[in-house]
């Protein structure tokens, strides 16, 4: 009741101050815990704090459902569910590269990022059953519901992941969640980019629990530099026991002791192994490349780190290097964008995010005229023209 009394407050107060935005026509920059401020164009706008929309309204663990406020800090969300033996089950990244950070509910479902286990478990947008949200006018509008099998009104929820912030203030969330996996295993094979990729596609093209994976030239290894694919595995245990035989039998590799492997995972999710670590340079960005799992090595001259078996391609290149890369990118089906730029362009590099496609921007700008007509959330964080 205390929850639903302090978050009733300050949505109260919130909504005032949107009517009175986009009465005078005021930028806001809708902000929870600030882990995603490096996320997409510059911070543009007076800051609007959502962390006073914290705390859980209601969770029922055998429903597999749980409705929290959107400033609801991530970790707390995630200590709830492992104490019911459940979790999200797409590995949403904290990031935390600044000690005055933290990753909010809202902000997980504003940026639609997933971690490692996206490629088998789904995206945010999958696990978003409705929300609660202020339109630009200061309209609290509700869409989806609390329950798995809803179908009534547009699915606006979902429309919402990934929007940066751009469409409307989030307020309140309920997501699916899943039980933990009974088994997990991590095998690590000492195998080059090209071969790690054959491994992939032929195992993915099998009945084996395959959860994550990463193909990363380590650096930092006592024995002096390897290439290693790591591979999470998830499951029914005996599923799980039976796919490590298999595979461990057709390719040379190690079972990693899980607590290691756990602890290695955690660091590939929040973007905190060595490959990560900002080079120097202002020129320099890290680079988002998705492409189709089955491409082969990308013909570029920067070192990569692989994930998502082969649909996700890092690398840190120049900011300017797109001319490069997204011609690389789209003759397998995928786009290159700048992910995060460093030094002087820490907080996004203009237009990364900008459609092409006329049509397609049509009709961005008028789902953005019909939530924030005065256009006063988040302006240009996701696209230039708004």
């Amino acid at each position: 009741m205390r929850v639903m009394q302090s978050m009733d407050t300050a949505l109260k107060d919130i909504t005032d101050r949107i009517r009175a935005a986009s009465a005078d026509g005021t930028p806001l920059r809708i902000r929870g815990g600030g882990s995603k401020d490096f996320f997409g164009n510059r911070l543009q706008g007076e800051l609007l704090d959502t962390n006073r929309l914290s705390g859980v309204l209601s969770y029922e663990p055998t429903e597999l459902v749980v409705t929290v406020g959107a400033g609801t800090p991530l970790v707390e969300l995630e200590a709830l569910l492992a104490g019911q033996g459940q979790c999200l089950a797409f590995e949403p990244p904290h990031f935390n590269w600044s000690a005055t950070s933290g990753a909010t509910v809202g902000g997980m479902v504003a940026s639609g990022l997933s971690g490692p286990a996206r490629v088998s478990a789904g995206a945010v947008r999958e696990y978003v059953l409705g929300l609660h949200m202020v339109n630009g006018l200061g309209e609290e509008l509700v869409f989806g519901g609390q329950v798995m099998k809803n179908v009534a009104g547009y699915d606006v929820s979902r429309m919402m992941v990934g929007s940066m912030g751009t469409l409307g203030l989030i307020t309140e969330v309920s997501l699916k969640v899943l039980p933990v996996a009974p088994l997990e295993a991590t095998l690590v094979f000492p195998l080059d980019q090209a071969s790690a990729l054959e491994c992939l596609h032929r195992w993915g093209g099998q009945p084996l629990p395959l959860n994550a994976s990463c193909w990363v030239h380590d650096g930092t290894a006592s024995a002096g530099p390897q290439d290693l694919l790591l591979i999470r595995l998830r499951g029914a245990v005996a599923a799980v026991e039976a796919a490590c035989k298999k595979m461990l039998a057709e390719q040379p590799g190690l079972r990693m002791d899980n607590g290691q492997a756990q602890a290695d995972w955690e660091l590939c999710r929040n973007q905190q192994l060595p490959f990560f670590k900002r080079p120097v340079g202002d020129n320099m960005a890290l680079w988002r490349i998705s492409v189709a799992q089955t491409a082969p090595v990308l013909d570029v001259p920067w070192a990569q780190l692989v994930e998502w078996h082969g649909g996700l391609r890092w690398l840190w290149a120049p900011v300017d290097a797109a001319a490069l890369l997204q011609p690389v990118a789209h003759a397998y089906g995928g786009n290159a964008t700048i992910f995060v730029a460093a030094c002087a362009h820490s907080t996004g590099a203009t237009g990364q995010f900008d459609i092409k496609n006329p049509a397609e921007m049509a009709i961005q700008q008028r789902l953005k005229h019909s939530l924030d007509p005065k256009a006063i959330f988040n302006p240009q964080r996701l696209f230039k023209a708004f």
